[in-house]
């Protein structure tokens, strides 16, 4: 018989979980493996991203700032919080 454990776990939408990370920072991992760390300054209803002071890592190099960019939400593969990645 398996045990049941219970966690406290509080289910958000997309839109809620994004909000979360506005004017913070946040990690966007493309579909084709290149990642993007910068400030969320704004999303919209689909997902497209606006960041703010942004770097370009690939393999987990930075290849160089980037400054203000924009992400169209059908090339994002995940989000992460960068500090909690090594």
């Amino acid at each position: 018989m398996k045990k049941i454990i219970k966690k406290n776990y509080q289910l958000i939408g997309p839109k809620k979980f994004l909000a979360t990370f506005k004017g913070n920072l946040i990690g966007i991992k493309l579909k084709w493996g290149i990642e993007y760390r910068g400030k969320l300054a704004e999303f919209d209803s689909f997902m497209n991203l606006k960041i703010f002071d942004a770097e370009e890592w690939v393999k987990g190099v930075k290849m160089g700032f980037l400054g203000e960019i924009f992400i169209r939400c059908n090339n994002i593969c995940f989000l992460f919080h960068p500090l909690r990645i090594s």
